[in-house]
């Protein structure tokens, strides 16, 4: 087994032109309806997981004044926190519905082109 010429092949084919194919270009057409879905749930959840986190820590006198009132506003903010937390899903299938929808004929068109060809 002759490794130089495995190696030279190899090094060949990362350096040459790759064409896109269409398998590629499908990829690329799922991600990127997917992707607005994705960013929103994960910043949306991140943002409210941290409002509860300071909910809690406002109610357990961690931060604030360790009054009464802090404790009410630690709570209040905490469920706001956890409501947003609860909402993320049902915001992030209608997204997906949305960006579904808006590349599914170019998504289709593609899929039969490519079971088509084989």
């Amino acid at each position: 087994m002759n490794t130089d010429k495995i190696y030279a092949e190899a090094l060949a084919n990362e350096y040459a032109p790759k064409d896109t194919s269409k398998v590629l270009a499908l990829k690329k057409l799922d991600r990127k309806a997917k992707r607005p879905a994705n960013v929103f749930a994960y910043t949306f959840g991140i943002i409210t997981s941290l409002i509860a986190g300071i909910g809690m820590c406002l109610s357990m006198d961690v931060i604030g004044g360790g009054t009464a009132g802090f404790m009410v506003l630690g709570i209040t903010i905490g469920i706001l926190g956890l409501a947003g937390m609860g909402i993320n899903y049902f915001i992030y299938k209608k997204l997906l519905e949305k960006g579904k929808q808006q590349y599914a004929f170019e998504i289709i068109e593609l899929a039969k082109q490519i079971s088509d060809n084989e």
